[in-house]
């Protein structure tokens, strides 16, 4: 007997990550605004920046921010519903752009976000703070 297994919608899945996706890097601005308030660099807090916005998604980070110092920060949101250790997706860009700017590169990991979020950061390279996995390749007919 075969099972018809039910169609699944990816177009609305994806519409879904990219709301939480969104919802994330919100929370992260917000964090970001907060922490440089409370080190007493309001002027910073206001030059925050929703990069994903205004630049779009090829930046290679979705939010730039400062150091109290007013270095820069420039901070990859990676979002998820569960728990902290639950894969997530990095484009090719964004390591790259890790790579070129690692003194700067932040990962903030927001998890448990629609019930509790919470976030940890790490700093640096995404390809020395992650184990990193190909799963994709572009194919081109030789």
């Amino acid at each position: 007997m075969h099972r018809v297994r039910p169609a699944i919608n990816y177009l609305e899945r994806e519409a879904c990550n990219a709301s939480l996706s969104r919802a994330g890097e919100e929370f992260v601005l917000n964090f970001e605004r907060a922490r440089l308030i409370r080190l007493g660099q309001g002027s910073l807090a206001d030059r925050v920046e929703h990069i994903a916005v205004t630049e779009g998604d090829g930046a290679g980070f979705d939010v730039r921010s400062f150091e109290a110092n007013g270095g820069d920060r420039f901070i990859e949101v990676k979002t998820t519903a569960y728990g902290k250790q639950v894969p997530f997706f990095v484009s090719q860009n964004e390591v790259t752009v890790s790579q070129n700017y690692s003194d700067h590169y932040h990962l903030y990991r927001v998890f448990r976000f629609r019930d509790d979020p919470r976030l940890f950061t790490l700093a640096g390279t995404l390809d020395c703070i992650c184990n990193l996995s190909s799963i994709q390749f572009v194919a081109r007919i030789a």
